[in-house]
């Protein structure tokens, strides 16, 4: 069960983004054609290594980012970065045996 939690939370946004960019390529068009750089690497690099900040951008940026935007930007980088670093404070515990 621990494993198909463990798959779940790192492959679910990131499936998530593929699914949303298949079925409406027009809001991602919307929101990454304006960029000067090949349109769908920044897509594609933010599914890939930060999935929650680019789901939360395509839902915010099309009508600009203005406002609370930013704090729900903010609350997606905060979640990515914890993705990573999920496990460090558990470790420094004294007689934490890792169950």
């Amino acid at each position: 069960m621990c494993c198909f939690f463990l798959a779940l939370v790192l492959l679910g946004p990131r499936i998530v983004g593929a699914f949303w960019w298949l079925f409406q390529p027009g809001l991602w068009n919307l929101t990454f054609n304006s960029w000067p750089i090949v349109w769908w690497l920044w897509p594609v690099a933010g599914l890939i290594f930060l999935p929650w900040t680019t789901l939360m951008y395509v839902l915010v940026a099309p009508g600009g980012v203005v406002g609370w935007d930013w704090l729900w930007l903010g609350l997606a980088v905060f979640a990515d970065v914890a993705s990573y670093t999920g496990g460090y404070g558990r470790k420094r515990v004294p007689g934490y045996t890792g169950y």
